[in-house]
């Protein structure tokens, strides 16, 4: 089992930590969700959820137009 201690981020965040991550509202990133357009989410259960490293991959397809998005 994974050491989950304050040194370590969390692997799933939930929409208002993915917002802080962004420096974005949280409805924005609802709009985002809503539109598809912006970092992969899911839903487990009544929350949404994102992955670190989807948004670290949606922000570096932001930095570099030459990347999916």
């Amino acid at each position: 089992m994974p050491d989950l201690t304050a040194d370590h981020e969390p692997e799933l965040l939930t929409i208002t930590e993915a917002a802080d991550v962004l420096r974005t509202p949280v409805a924005t990133l609802r709009y985002w969700r809503q539109l598809g357009t912006g970092p992969n989410s899911f839903r487990l259960g009544r929350r949404v959820l994102y992955r670190r490293a989807d948004l670290r991959a949606w922000i570096d397809a932001q930095a570099d137009p030459s990347l999916p998005r």
